[in-house]
């Protein structure tokens, strides 16, 4: 064997290598590391297209599933997911994509009447309640200035219950900028 092959054979393991190393190593890394990152509380939170809102006291953000314009909370086993897109439409049709987007779920249920609320900001919406296998929901969806803000809460009844005015507080402090 040529010093060229020995060359190309040493170049060829350390190639091979590296490729290992990211392959098994990378993945390894990443599930050491926690979805849940915590934010900081009493903060305004940017949610996308100029939209924030107040996480509730010992929120974690889901750094898996989070994006510009969706971002997952955590509240213990509560699930807060608050989605923020341009929309032209009026209120009306706003919640009624909403009310589609849940029941498009197997056994998923709106459940109840729908009811008008309002944000600390008066910018007005429409909640209601679902169910889902094992777990209730909530749901809101806010419109202003041509952006939409859809809400959906969902746990255990208990944790939803006893969670639920911390995280009636934080819809609220949702904050559109205005144009």
């Amino acid at each position: 064997m040529g010093w060229h092959e020995v060359r190309n054979l040493g170049w060829s393991t350390g190639i091979l290598a590296v490729i290992g190393a990211l392959a098994f190593g990378l993945p390894a890394v990443n599930a050491a590391l926690p979805a849940a990152r915590p934010v900081p509380d009493g903060r305004p939170y940017p949610l996308g297209n100029g939209v924030t809102v107040v996480p509730p006291p010992g929120a974690r953000l889901d750094v898996t599933t989070s994006m510009p314009g969706r971002t997952l909370f955590m509240l213990g086993g509560v699930r807060y997911l608050i989605v923020v897109a341009a929309f032209d439409g009026p209120l009306d049709e706003a919640a009624a994509q909403l009310r589609q987007k849940i029941t498009a779920n197997r056994g998923y249920q709106v459940t109840g009447p729908e009811t008008g609320t309002a944000t600390h900001q008066g910018v007005p919406g429409r909640q209601g309640g679902y169910t889902s296998p094992g777990r209730d929901g909530r749901y809101a969806v806010y419109l202003a200035a041509g952006t939409g803000v859809q809400i959906t809460l969902a746990g255990a009844d208990l944790e939803l219950r006893s969670n639920l005015p911390a995280l009636t507080d934080s819809i609220a402090s949702l904050a559109f900028q205005r144009p």
